[in-house]
């Protein structure tokens, strides 16, 4: 009789898994199963982000164990002690109905009672576009093309930075966007005055690519298993970022030399600087270009429905909020103020 071994032929009981194990195992799982679906690295990020703050809320209980009532009281304690937004709420609400749903295998019941967060109305930052002329002049080269894409073509600033060669269609005047939000496909307008500098811009960027596929580099990241696929495509020309980093990176799960493209940061920060030194007082930021395309679209005339579909915006409702920043709107109101006073009129003292 071995040491491990008890009278009868049993083995001693194990200890049960800790809390802390259970934990590890159950988020692996969840990012796995994320990564199988083909969900973004900021989506995945994101739920084991919420996994993880699920897990010590109800610390030390095994995730498996819980219910939809203890998903119910973390959602209400993130709108009342948390102070959370309805959109972070919501997306807490998705990354653990993901979870039960697809790790676990059994949906929760319905999440009934949750106390809801509040749903303030944020109305954009909108530029005129003499502002928006004016920052686009204080910036330069690829960074300057990213910014007209954002207002010109409405696009957020991951789709303008991920674009690939094969995305600019000159001929049919129009930008692909590939697993954009909600990883979604769409079609925006592709400006007719970008043609010239993108082309300049593209021509640049190839002779960079053939250098790196002359020292052994030339590889660019592909979305699902098209690297499987198509062995030669990571290095093909058309699926070239349009806006390719500086420098080259190895990566170690495949050993190739590889180009990202931009860093989102990079771009922000020449976009905050610009606002500051064209002396704009407003808190205008890369998305801000976004909510200009919008605006100014509805403002001469565009229906929108077509302004839903070049921002891809699943609800009307979300491209609605455009429509409460037009020039038509409180702008155009005449004040009961106008000629009542005359500026002779006003006192020059406080009081």
């Amino acid at each position: 009789m071995t040491s491990m071994d008890l009278p009868g032929g049993t083995r001693p009981p194990t200890d049960p898994p800790s809390p802390k194990a259970l934990t590890r195992a159950a988020v692996q799982r969840m990012a796995d199963t994320l990564t199988a679906q083909h969900y973004s690295p900021r989506t995945i990020e994101a739920y084991l982000s919420w996994m993880k703050r699920f897990a010590r809320f109800h610390w030390p209980h095994d995730l498996g164990s819980l219910e939809a009532d203890e998903v119910r009281s973390f959602l209400s304690v993130l709108a009342v002690r948390g102070k959370v937004s309805a959109s972070t709420q919501n997306q807490a609400r998705s990354a653990l109905a993901f979870f039960y749903r697809h790790v676990q295998r059994r949906p929760l019941a319905p999440l009934e009672g949750v106390t809801p967060a509040s749903r303030p109305r944020r109305l954009p930052v909108v530029l005129s576009r003499d502002e928006v002329s004016a920052v686009l002049r204080e910036l330069g080269g690829a960074k300057q093309l990213v910014a007209m894409l954002l207002y010109g073509s409405g696009l957020r600033l991951l789709e303008a930075l991920t674009l690939r060669v094969k995305d600019l269609d000159f001929a049919r005047v129009q930008v692909i966007v590939r697993g954009g939000k909600g990883d979604k496909d769409r079609v925006t307008v592709l400006p007719r005055v970008l043609h010239g500098p993108l082309a300049a811009h593209l021509a640049r960027v190839k002779r960079l690519h053939d250098a790196d596929l002359a020292r052994g580099a030339g590889c660019v990241v592909l979305p699902g298993a098209l690297d499987r696929k198509y062995s030669s495509a990571a290095r093909a020309w058309e699926w070239q970022w349009v806006f390719p980093a500086t420098t080259i990176y190895h990566d170690a799960a495949s050993g190739e030399r590889r180009r990202h493209h931009f860093h989102e940061t990079a771009v922000q920060r020449a976009v905050r600087d610009a606002v500051l030194r064209s002396g704009i007082a407003k808190r205008a930021t890369c998305h801000t270009f976004r909510h200009s395309f919008a605006t100014h679209l509805l403002e001469q005339g565009s229906d929108i429905r077509t302004v839903q579909e070049l921002l891809g915006h699943s609800d009307l409702a979300t491209t609605m909020i455009y429509t409460h920043v037009l020039e038509r709107g409180a702008g155009a109101v005449r004040s009961p103020l106008e000629g009542l006073l005359s500026v002779g009129n006003v006192a020059d003292e406080p009081g």
